[in-house]
């Protein structure tokens, strides 16, 4: 058999070997010269403020670029970041997400209702702000912007204006790297471009509450077209790139474990105003037929994977399609033995919306789900939402945290998340709560 040598592909490796060992040989420079000074604070602090994780992982590759000048950084996390640190600062490039409505992600809560509050003397601090948001949002980008104009306030001196990114704009992700590039004096930038999208078919599409007062849902099982499933954890999101808006895709719970053998998504067919149905839940629910392909990444979502909670009694709280990235979790839970999980699930009608019944009730005969308790708006005279459920077992869910609980909270960010955080703060105190996000024992994904 005669071996024949692509030129190209050698060319590509080999290229992407010499940026790897750029990398490396920065980052060793980096290390070297911090072991050299005592160890001490790094000269360029990256500080990410995240709620899924795009934060976090641009905030690590901003650190890796000015590694690669040679230069001392490190990237951190707004949770462990207080005013007395940046007021001691000289370097710190923030990048930060905005949640809801201009809100901070959780891991900056403490730091936006802290800090922000107080006024250190800024005035050694240079900065920089990378703000992720989406310009559908009437305060778009709002919690940078706000940091922004707080850093601005206390004499911090910006290094460059303030870059705003519409979900994910490539435009303005390379206005970033130039200015990296610029700081770290290289132009060896290694690309920030996220993995490809696979080709999926539909496997099966089932309609989960006909006859629900609400929006109709299905679970849809999806299928690579061609290989393997790619490798997730209970948590994670896929990102679907529909036809009719290919340039901005759509973020989806997971809603099963790839010993599955499959990828489900719990999908809400959403309509738009004038009646139409939404670009990327009308082509997956409705649009997309078993022969068309699913354009479709996976995307790690550590704010919400297990963790170091693996082992931690399990506090699981959700409302309508929120119910996937739960179950996700409570299925890697049991086909691994651990049978101290409670649910709480709220939806309208228990004759059309109680989701994935079959499964929930046999878990709880076996004993995997140590509690089941469910709220039905509809159902009773007065409404009656999954927050309400918290306000009626509030010493029970104080037991369970004394005893190690982690809480879990997916579905609306309107209403069910807010409820649920009051109902949190009236059970346990305030102080608890920002203790338990700040140790990662309080986790969301709302939207």
């Amino acid at each position: 058999m005669m071996l024949t040598i692509d030129p190209l592909r050698w060319g590509g490796a080999l290229a992407l070997s010499a940026v790897y060992l750029a990398m490396c040989l920065g980052i060793w420079r980096s290390r070297l010269a911090r072991t050299r000074s005592g160890g001490g604070a790094p000269d360029w602090l990256v500080v990410h403020a995240s709620q899924t994780g795009s934060a976090e992982f641009l905030a690590e590759r901003t650190a890796a670029t000015l590694a690669l000048g040679g230069l001392d950084a490190r990237a951190a996390c707004m949770s462990r970041v207080d005013g007395a640190q940046l007021a001691a600062a000289s370097r710190v490039l923030f990048v930060c997400s905005t949640y809801g409505e201009g809100d901070a992600p959780d891991t900056a809560a403490r730091f936006a209702g802290h800090t922000m509050g107080q006024a250190p003397d800024l005035s050694r601090l240079h900065y920089g702000v990378l703000a992720l948001g989406d310009a559908t949002y009437a305060n778009y980008c709002g919690f940078g912007r706000a940091l922004d104009a707080w850093l601005r306030g206390r004499g911090a001196t910006p290094l460059f204006d303030r870059i705003d990114v519409d979900r994910g704009a490539p435009e303005a992700l390379a206005a970033w790297q130039h200015q990296l590039s610029r700081l770290a004096g290289t132009s060896d930038v290694p690309d920030w471009d996220a993995p490809a999208y696979g080709e999926w078919r539909i496997a099966s599409r089932i309609h989960l509450n006909p006859g629900s007062a609400g929006a109709p849902l299905y679970r849809i099982a999806l299928a690579p077209r061609a290989g393997l499933l790619p490798a997730w954890e209970a948590g994670d999101l896929a990102q679907v790139s529909a036809p009719l808006d290919p340039g901005h895709p759509r973020e989806y719970s997971i809603a099963s474990a790839p010993c599955e053998g499959r990828l489900d998504l719990l999908v809400r067919l959403q309509t738009r105003a004038d009646g139409a149905p939404g670009a990327a839940s009308g082509w997956l629910c409705v649009g997309a037929t078993p022969g068309d392909t699913i354009r479709l990444r996976v995307r790690a979502h550590a704010r919400f994977r297990l963790g170091s909670n693996a082992g931690r009694p399990l506090i699981a709280i959700g409302n309508g399609s929120g119910l996937a990235g739960l179950r996700s979790l409570l299925k890697a839970r049991i086909d691994a033995g651990i049978d101290r999980n409670w649910l709480l699930f709220g939806e309208r009608n228990a004759a059309h919306d109680f989701l994935c019944r079959e499964e929930l009730e046999a878990w709880r005969a076996d004993g995997m789900l140590t509690r089941l308790d469910l709220a039905f708006s509809r159902d009773e005279n007065k409404a009656r939402y999954v927050q309400h459920l918290l306000d009626g077992h509030q010493e029970e869910l104080r037991r369970w945290v004394v005893d190690g609980a982690a809480i879990y909270v997916c579905g609306s960010l309107q209403g069910m998340a807010g409820g649920v955080h009051d109902a949190l703060v009236s059970a346990l105190g305030p102080e608890r709560v920002e203790a338990l996000i700040a140790d990662g024992r309080y986790r969301r994904d709302v939207y």
